[in-house]
């Protein structure tokens, strides 16, 4: 050793409890004899004077000690040479800590040494975000709830031990513990529990951060930042706009569009510095900016229909050279005269002959023979049993059972002889035995599948013992349960004192081996589903024979089974042929060995056993414990046979084994490997070798080749290395190919890796009850290269992929099932295990268990690890430890992982012997249920398939062409027109008065005082409470009046020149346009500002302050209790109350008239102004001249045929756009009485909107998307209860949704649906569209056609092109027409760059050219050459007197099959989004809503999503309503989705609570302000993922 003259009780604390330490590790097998040396070597270094130091250069990447699991708690521990520390220790070990089966030093060397060669490149990843809350198991105090479950195969030995119990006992006193624990930890919030990833430690002193975590304030220091900007693709930089787009303070604020992607950019590679998130976007676009490996070709086929680029071959590829392969034949099976003409008639003659002789010893769980069952006991038992069968179920003349039916028999491993019992009694009556697994529960994993193997072998009846019976879930009387997918079972218990003996005259009918089937064994598919292999009984005995000719087995010899008697090896050798050469067989159950690791070898030791049957994790298990026993000896084995010695990794289990136990008398060539397969059951076993015979060659392969499926010796690059041992020759009496594993059965070339087929006599015959599958498996005919059937035999699919090497020997190097194809190389998921496992998981990874399997995601498979997280891991271990994964299967395998999960020790679902059940654990992903604690998603490094990114072409046409180009081409110029203004003539008041038309053209003040001479008991407007009733009202001469009474004070207390800017700020009401029209008449312009929220002025009241200062208001008009809000401390908080303009409450005014009111001198003079923020988080406010607003008023008017008898109902915040000119303007001009409904009400009743509209028999109704919502949501279910109470909608002939959007499709259709049922016209529902630089340009009118739908492709969408498809296309968008286009309103599609007019078949910029466009933007710095931009523009070709306006939204216009009213084809508007919130990302243009609207179908929590860029990385954020568990399971599904349907890679996912995504007043989502509340980090979300 090492430590030669180092007097170890002399050395520090804590070197002693280091080496305490690694003494553990050694003696738990977390650490290999090599690495233990070596870091014992390491730590004494200091210590010894002369030791040699060439042996510590290795590459050491082992955790050095200061941060090595956790210092030895045993401080009584005198020094590591004693074994105190370790035995202290395993009273509170839980099992070894990894799959032996996967264990190789070769291997982990390997893994070690391409870990440190990622090293040097320092890949520094972000790690994820994550709110400290009860699901995640933070490292300080875990809060796993005790395991309850089952252990698992390959978990380790030693389970709950005392020391262990007593610990949960203390702190598991109550379930309450559990809730109270979790309810105090998730109160914390993010930034306290991202401590340890963002780098600035809260509480934790800074030592404690580990060095290899690199924290995230220094990690720009580790990245390679390139100097270059990252290519920033996202930013569709359209012409800049927007006059007053002010500054708005962070609570409000989204980046203009000028600063929002150049001037981010001027900081630390674009990194706002102050922000943490930003310094790991930044990270992962560094780590993203290293090239993928396959480079993505840089140009695009526009017209190209292919979505995924297509990797060109590798012309280093390595191709199959060898010549075709031979078939392979097996010794023939030799004829022994003894031999039984049937199974059955060998246990009736050991019954007869041999009665005494031992065939099955038990054990009970400690690992003491529990019963031994002689021959002559099995064969009464097994009579018996088939008597009773057949003559006692039923009666006589209906027996329950015939010849030939199929019994399950579900038997627990622990009760071997009563398995053995039912198995030869259903033999001897003639009835084909069904083993299955016992069911725990109704909801096993699995146990469908069960149901559907049962279900095609036509099962009714299941026997079993008393003692299972007693144990399976029962109902609440008493029955069994149905197990889900099962069909109905009857039981039947087979205990002895329930048999009958049979009468004297009675005999079994034992006939000849025949081709009839003798038992069914079931089988699992890759993809999950449970089939049956009908075994006949001639294949049966052939079977056995060729066993016993193959092993050498004598009668009378001890066999040690430890493999699973039902199915497999263990049915077959421990069964099957036992009896048929009278062997003993000891059986080792797995709850036994899960107690006593050493059984099996205690009692080939103690009996003196010839043979054993085992697998890798036995002999694992074994060698784990054998320090406890010195007195073994293994001499008289004379077969050792490892049942997944097909399993590459087996190798190295055998290495180890036979190292520890060769001085107990194990000979090395007594270990024999073999390969089996549920279809050709034995393919090949090792003979046992002479004594001192060489031992096989070793075959090391290159995984390289592997994975294009060649055999190449691995000479260059020793760590991608597989090693693989020989499983013998093939079985006597076989035959054997090596076939290509897909396609057609062509025979592989002798260096080529492929499927090993089989024919032989001795193997199963069909899949029970399923015939096209039987014969693509078992009919299967091998072909040569020109395609010609090499002869008349049929093989079987063994499922096995291997070759055939020297000397005949097979080679086996991974199972079909097993096989993930991955951009055409084929990998396996055993080795991806192994190299998992061989990346330090002692820390991380729970007993070794980690599923490996592939799901598909854009057209390849991609490749998901995920593993059990061991309690006490720490996230910065776990994110290590998947980083590094990520980068050994990258250097080992060349293959990019898709996703790394880790979920909590023992969440995965098992397989009945504790493996993890692929298939499940595979469902549960893609469901969504898996519930992970930590994930990793590497989409940019593993699709490498991305469709070409567009490069835009260059605007050199000249206009002429390209007009030209259109006409040829066939395409109208998109563009549409709504029918003549005219003169509007009001007949009923013309008639009484010849002044109405000349006036009433010009000025709404004018219109309301002469609507107040004329008409004064008209009531213009009602105001309705929650509950619907009417709480004001007001005729034209109220309105008049209290429009005087305000315009009498502002002139005597405000101090006001005409001209200047008053703000209304009052709740939704009459009093808002009472004050309206009050400032008109005293000649100022109001502003109206939606009032601030009292629950929540930190966020509102700042806006309110804004619209105050960019509009330069002279003075305030409000309500009392504004007033008070305005004043009061709260809203000090927020905004400086000192400088409000002069606040003039209008609540008790005077009854003053004023001296005059005011007309203004044209009609161009400004009337009012109006403030929105728009979606981007701009606010901007626009001019309405007087001209403006009185045409508008008649546009609608005429369109919605609007008199003073008609009635329409309101439910609109009256703030800004269409919602205000309704709310305020249209009643006065065109004298319909308004029933107004504040959208506030709708939060106290529901109902109150439509009750309304059913009550007061409304034909028109106008309201926003947000109010739909509500009713949808809040009303859906009830319609029933509404429809009782009397509401009825069959009045409402149109409810129009006034939105600035893209027509929301499914909520008008969820709506109109809904609501069918009482009554409402599923034509009704139509949506108005406007925009800031014209509040309304179409609107569904009372005339025209109804709004059409139309299917559009997404593809062609992208690249700006409209391509109209059928229903139901793939990638097909659904799109409304934007209601009727306005009367006097021309609208035309435009080129944005060129400012040209477009075809219909194209998308655009829509320009509207109408007499109520907006003058201008309202602007204080006077930036005139924006205004003029947007709104008096002129078209580059085509027409260019025309002035137009730009409104901003993407559209296009469509010619329709159905007429307008003057006769024509109607011309249908179409908007599809906002130009400024579309995202270019790889040069195609893409609408957030429709990512969005992928994104919510994703997974039933996602309650609402938005999705925005950073730089060139798409972010979605995701709102969960579910519960914190689900948090991780969206991130893979969004992913996914996103990649599928909108061939993008997402960059960040961002999980927060429900309401986090901001809306506005309109119900549209204000992405740019989610944007900078998480660049700000101010979102406190639950998970945030970086996918690399």
């Amino acid at each position: 050793m090492a430590d030669r003259g180092v007097d170890l009780s002399a050395l520090p604390k804590e070197v002693r409890d280091q080496l305490a330490e690694l003494d553990l590790e050694l003696s738990e097998g977390d650490i290999t004899q090599k690495g233990y040396e070596k870091k014992r070597a390491k730590l004494l270094a200091s210590y010894i004077p002369q030791l040699p130091k060439a042996d510590l250069s290795l590459p050491d990447v082992q955790p050095s000690p200061s941060h090595s699991a956790n210092p030895s708690p045993s401080p009584e521990a005198p020094g590591p040479s004693t074994s105190s520390a370790s035995r202290h220790h395993r009273a509170h070990r839980s099992g070894g800590a990894r799959d032996e089966r996967y264990r190789s030093d070769i291997h982990t060397e390997a893994v070690q040494a391409a870990l440190a060669k990622h090293r040097e490149e320092k890949m520094a990843l972000p790690m994820p975000t994550k709110r400290r809350s009860y699901f995640v198991q933070s490292p300080i105090d875990n809060c796993t709830p005790p395991d309850t479950s089952s252990a698992s195969e390959d978990e380790g030995s030693l389970r709950r031990k005392a020391a262990l119990s007593a610990m949960l006992a203390q702190t598991l006193q109550s379930s309450d513990y559990w809730i109270n624990r979790s309810v105090q930890s998730s109160s914390t919030s993010s930034s306290a529990s991202s401590t340890l990833s963002h780098g600035e430690p809260k509480t934790q002193p800074q030592p404690q951060l580990q060095p290899g975590v690199s924290v995230l304030a220094d990690v720009l220091a580790h990245t390679r930042i390139e100097n270059s900007v990252p290519p920033d693709v996202t930013s569709s930089t359209p012409q800049e706009r927007g006059g007053s787009r002010v500054d708005l303070p962070p609570a409000i604020r989204g980046m203009s569009r000028g600063q929002s992607r150049s001037s981010m950019l001027d900081t630390a590679d674009g990194v706002p510095v102050s922000s943490r998130v930003s310094t790991k976007i930044q990270q992962l676009l560094n780590t993203l900016k290293r090239p993928k490996r396959p480079p993505l070709s840089e140009f695009f086929l526009d017209d190209s229909e292919e979505i995924v680029e297509v990797p060109r071959p590798d012309p280093n590829t390595p191709k199959p050279e060898g010549r075709q392969i031979i078939p392979v034949k097996g010794e023939p099976l030799g004829v022994v005269s003894n031999w039984p003409p049937a199974l059955q008639a060998a246990l009736a003659r050991w019954g007869a002959t041999q009665a005494k002789s031992p065939a099955l010893t038990a054990l009970d769980i400690t690992g003491k023979p529990l019963y031994t069952l002689t021959y002559g006991k099995l064969w009464s038992r097994s009579l018996k049993l088939a008597y009773t069968l057949l003559n006692k179920l039923g009666t006589k003349t209906e027996p329950v059972l015939q010849t030939g039916d199929r019994v399950a028999l579900v038997y627990p491993n622990s009760d071997p002889g009563m398995f053995w019992v039912a198995f030869y009694g259903c033999l001897l009556a003639e009835v084909i035995p069904v083993p299955i697994e016992v069911p725990l529960s109704r909801q096993d994993a699995g146990s469908q599948q069960i149901g559907f193997l049962l279900g095609s072998c036509g099962v009714s009846l299941a026997l079993t013992s008393e003692v299972c019976l007693k144990g399976l879930p029962k109902t609440p009387n008493g029955e069994i349960v149905q197990f889900k997918g099962w069909p109905r079972m009857k039981w039947v218990v087979t205990d002895t004192k329930y048999l009958t003996k049979p009468s004297k005259d009675w005999q079994p009918h034992i006939p000849t081996a025949n081709t009839d089937t003798a038992y069914i064994e079931y089988k699992a598919s890759k993809e999950g589903t449970v089939m049956g292999v009908a075994v006949s009984k001639i294949a049966m005995l052939t079977h056995c024979q060729a066993l016993t000719q193959a092993c050498n087995y004598c009668e009378g010899e001890t066999l040690v089974n430890v493999l699973d008697c039902k199915k497999d090896m263990g049915l077959w050798h421990g069964v099957l042929t036992s009896v048929m050469n009278r062997i003993h067989t000891i059986t080792v159950p797995y709850a036994v060995m899960k107690a006593c690791p050493m059984s099996w070898v205690q009692r080939v030791h103690i009996h003196k056993a010839r043979v054993a049957l085992v697998k890798c994790r036995d002999l694992h298990w074994a060698m784990m414990a054998h320090k406890d026993q010195k007195d073994i000896n293994l001499s008289s084995i004379r077969m050792l046979i490892v049942a997944d010695g097909a399993n590459p990794w087996s190798v190295s289990s055998c290495d180890a084994f036979l190292n520890v136990f060769q001085s107990h008398g194990l000979r090395p060539e007594v270990i024999c490997p073999c390969a089996t397969s549920p279809e050709a059951l034995t393919v090949a076993i090792r003979r046992p070798g002479a004594r001192g015979a060489p031992l096989p060659a070793r075959a090391i392969l290159s995984m390289g080749g592997l994975s294009h499926g060649v055999i190449r010796v691995n000479t260059e690059d020793k760590n991608s290395a597989l090693t693989v041992q020989d499983v013998g020759h093939i079985m006597p009496g076989a035959l054997m190919c090596i076939v290509k594993p897909d396609g057609s059965p062509q025979l592989c070339k002798t260096d080529e890796i492929g499927e090993i087929v089989i024919n032989s006599r001795a193997g199963g015959t069909m899949y029970y009850g399923l015939p096209g599958v039987t014969k693509n498996t078992f009919e299967v005919i091998p072909v040569n290269q020109a395609g010609a059937p090499i002869g008349e035999i049929p093989f079987a699919r063994t499922g096995l992929l291997g070759f055939v090497g020297p000397g005949s020997l097979v080679f086996v190097v991974g199972k079909i099932e097993g096989l993930l194809m991955v951009s055409g190389r084929r990998h396996n998921a055993d080795d991806l295990v192994a190299t998992a496992l061989a990346v330090e998981p002692v820390k991380t990874v729970y007993r070794g268990r980690i599923a490996v399997f592939s799901v598909t995601v854009f057209y390849d498979e991609r490749i998901v690890i995920v593993a059990e997280q061991r309690p006490d891991a720490s996230e910065e271990d776990s994110f290590q430890w998947m980083s590094r994964v990520l980068q050994a299967i990258d250097s080992i395998h060349q293959v990019g992982l898709y996703c790394l999960a880790l979920v909590p020790a023992n969440t995965l679902p098992k397989t009945p012997l504790g493996g993890i059940h692929i298939c499940e654990t595979k469902q549960s992903f893609l469901d969504g249920n898996l519930h992970p604690c930590n994930i990793l998603m590497c989409p940019h490094t593993c699709v490498t398939n991305m469709p070409k990114p567009r490069q835009k072409q260059p605007v050199d046409v000249g206009p002429a062409s390209m007009l030209v180009g259109n006409l040829v081409a066939g395409k109208r110029i998109a563009q549409a027109t709504g029918r003549e203004l005219g003169v509007v003539e009001d007949q009923d008041l013309t008639r009484k008065f010849c002044m109405w038309p000349t006036m009433m053209h010009q000025f709404l003040s004018e219109a309301l005082q002469w609507r107040a001479q004329v008409d004064p008991d008209h009531v213009l407007y009602v105001l309705l409470n929650s509950k619907g009733v009417p709480v004001c009202t007001a005729t034209c001469a109220q309105l008049h009046k209290r429009a005087e009474k305000i315009t009498a004070t502002l002139l005597e207390r405000g101090g006001l020149n005409t001209g200047d800017n008053v703000v209304l700020l009052y709740p939704p009401g009459i009093d808002l346009i009472a004050a309206f029209y009050g400032c008109l008449y005293a000649g100022v312009i109001p502003v109206t500002v939606r009032p601030p929220h009292p629950q929540n002025l930190s966020a509102t009241l700042p806006t309110v302050r804004m619209i105050i200062d960019v509009s330069k208001a002279a003075c305030i008009l409000t309500t009392q209790p504004l007033m008070r809000i305005l004043r009061s401390r709260e809203a000090a908080a927020s905004v400086n109350v000192k400088t409000w303009p002069t606040i003039i409450d209008t609540d008790d005014l005077p009854r003053k008239r004023p001296p005059h009111l005011y007309k203004p001198p044209t009609a161009e003079m400004l009337a009012y102004l109006d403030f929105s923020v728009s979606t981007t988080g701009m606010l901007t406010g626009v001019k309405m001249s007087h001209a403006a607003i009185s045409t508008l008023c008649r546009s609608i008017k005429l369109q919605c045929e609007l008199y003073s008898s008609r009635q329409i109902a309101i439910c609109l915040d009256p703030y800004c756009g269409l919602g205000f000119v309704l709310w305020c303007l249209s009643s006065v001009y065109s004298g319909h009485q308004s029933i107004l409904i504040p959208p506030l009400e709708l939060e106290t009743s529901l109902p109150v909107w439509l009750s309304t509209l059913s009550q007061y028999k409304i034909r028109d109704t106008f309201c926003s998307y947000s109010v739909m919502e509500l009713c949808t949501k809040g009303l859906g279910t009830q319609t029933e209860v509404l429809k009782a109470r009397g509401l009825n909608l069959s009045c409402v002939r149109s409810c129009v949704v006034v939105a600035e959007e893209r027509p929301r499709l499914a909520l008008s259709q969820s709506f109109s649906k809904l609501f069918k049922d009482l009554g409402l016209s599923p034509r009704a529902v139509s949506t108005a569209f406007g925009s800031r630089v014209n509040l309304a340009i179409g609107l569904q009118g009372t005339s025209g056609p109804d709004p059409s739908t139309v299917y559009v492709d997404m593809k062609s969408l992208r690249h700006d092109r409209v391509r109209l498809v059928e229903k139901g296309a793939p990638q097909s968008l659904p799109l409304m027409e934007s209601g009727t286009i306005l009367p006097g309103v021309r609208v035309i599609i435009v080129n944005p760059e060129t400012r040209g007019p477009l075809g219909d078949s194209h998308l655009g910029e829509i320009w509207v050219n109408s007499p109520h466009s907006a003058s201008g933007y309202y602007t204080i710095y006077g930036e005139e050459s924006l205004q003029a931009d947007h709104f008096n523009t002129k078209l580059s070709f085509g027409d260019p007197q025309t002035l137009w306006s730009r409104t901003g939204y993407l559209g296009f216009i469509k010619r329709t099959e159905l007429l307008d009213a003057s006769g024509d084809r109607h011309d249908a508007l179409f908007v599809v989004g906002s130009l400024d919130e579309t995202l270019e990302l790889r040069g195609l243009r893409y609408h957030p809503i429709d990512i969005e609207t992928s994104v919510s179908r994703a997974h039933r929590s996602i309650a609402e999503s938005a999705v925005f860029t950073w730089t060139n990385l798409l972010v979605v954020v995701a709102e969960l309503s579910g519960s914190e568990q689900e948090a991780l399971d969206l991130v893979p599904l969004v992913t996914n989705v996103v990649l599928e349907e909108h061939h993008l890679i997402v960059g960040v996912v961002v999980i927060v609570d429900p309401g986090v995504i901001p809306i506005n007043s309109r119900g549209e989502k204000q992405r740019m302000h989610l944007r900078d509340s998480f660049l700000a980090d101010q979102l406190d979300p639950i998970y945030v993922a970086y996918n690399m």
